[in-house]
């Protein structure tokens, strides 16, 4: 069984690296459709906007899904709705063809989170979890990495159509290797009737201090995440004179810093945990540590070096990415079961309407001329609010299977 537990750990990181290359292909392809289509910057921002916000209102409703088919049925489902969508991109012709599959592509990469977090949380025990997540979180990273270095030579070699398609395509080929890895598994997340965490089985999440616990941890750590996913280019074009040719390798180097944190978080936090210590301790130690490393990110406006400043926000991303890791083991340590799916989708959702937000504030805040440094000040703060908050709506962390756990409700 441990030899399956793995191979379906693999499945579910590489699901996560195709719901990473799936979503940025178009940004790699952005000059050759532009080209093709005639768009304008314009209309490449509001089909970026349309992605997010369709994937944000997805995760209203994707959690319930995802509880509801279990592990075995969510993963498959998931990966094969955005693949479909991915493909369908190679047909559109128009702007408005290309918004709907934008839309669809949001909407059903939402189903990637709460699965993953889900899957993670029924195959491995308190202890091994945080690795796991570690490990899966560090996928998107790779996703980063790997697109633009795939991506344009199969484009170059069949079109940029032909990309989407064949990219699809290998979404639905994992399909089929995960049921043949499901064989004989009757249904893996199947909640339990009993009594959970000191709470009934079932309820309204939003009645939890938990759920908000995690959704004001989400919202106040992500917000950053969104806020360098889509200015780190601009701030090292602007404050470093840095040009397109130049941008490849900063970028890869704090991508992989990202991927490193994660990894290096879920580790650490495993073996604390095996050891002996308490999932209060070890989780909220851990985001304390991620909370200070973030705090120098500002100093990255005044070194002259623009590789010191490839390090400080390399860091700020690792640190995020160690935060993000113990924030998701929390929802699979303290929420029931049979929430998993929703709890992950309800934060999630925080996250990305708080992104939304930052990315409209650093707009206005750069185009009013007031340059980077009260974003940057907002990234090395939020993470100590974010600690806070969870202090305040979950002052003691106990594993759901404790029979003396708060119920917090």
């Amino acid at each position: 069984m441990r030899g399956r537990r793995n191979l379906l750990l693999a499945l579910v990181i590489a699901g996560g690296i195709l719901n990473y290359v799936d979503r940025q292909i178009i940004a790699v392809l952005k000059p050759a459709i532009e080209q093709d289509l005639h768009w304008t910057d314009s209309d490449y921002g509001r089909l970026a906007s349309l992605f997010q916000f369709s994937a944000a209102m997805a995760f209203l409703f994707v959690g319930r899904i995802v509880d509801r088919l279990g592990v075995k049925w969510a993963n498959p489902i998931g990966v094969a709705a955005w693949s479909l969508a991915a493909m369908a991109h190679g047909a559109a012709r128009s702007f408005l063809q290309f918004a709907v599959v934008r839309m669809a592509l949001g909407a059903t990469e939402s189903m990637g989170t709460p699965s993953g977090i889900k899957t993670i949380a029924t195959l491995f025990s308190a202890e091994e979890r945080a690795a796991a997540i570690g490990i899966t979180n560090a996928a998107g990273n790779v996703g980063a990495i790997v697109t633009p270095l795939f991506v344009p030579l199969i484009a170059i070699a069949y079109g940029w159509r032909a990309a989407f398609v064949i990219m699809g395509a290998v979404g639905l080929v994992w399909v089929g290797v995960w049921f043949l890895a499901m064989r004989g598994v009757e249904d893996a997340a199947a909640p339990s009737p009993a009594i959970e965490g000191g709470a009934p089985v079932g309820g309204s999440i939003l009645r939890d201090r938990r759920t908000w616990a995690i959704a004001g941890a989400k919202a106040l750590s992500d917000q950053v995440w969104w806020l360098l996913l889509f200015w780190t280019p601009d701030f090292f074009h602007t404050v470093f004179g840095l040009g397109l040719a130049k941008l490849g390798p900063p970028l890869a180097v704090i991508y992989g810093c990202a991927a490193l944190g994660s990894v290096v978080a879920g580790f650490v936090s495993t073996r604390l945990v095996a050891a002996g210590f308490s999932i209060n301790t070890v989780r909220k130690s851990a985001m304390l540590v991620c909370a200070l490393l973030v705090t120098p990110a500002p100093l990255a406006l005044y070194v002259h070096n623009y590789w010191i400043a490839v390090g400080l926000i390399g860091l700020l991303l690792a640190a995020h990415q160690g935060f993000s890791v113990n924030v998701f083991a929390l929802v699979a340590d303290i929420v029931p079961a049979d929430r998993v799916g929703r709890v992950t989708s309800f934060g999630a959702l925080c996250g990305n309407l708080a992104g939304m937000t930052i990315l409209f504030v650093a707009g206005e805040t750069l185009a009013r001329g007031y340059g980077y440094a009260p974003l940057l000040a907002v990234a090395a703060s939020s993470y100590l609010l974010a600690l806070g908050w969870l202090q305040v709506f979950a002052p003691r962390l106990r594993l759901v299977a404790d029979p003396e756990a708060p119920a917090w409700r």
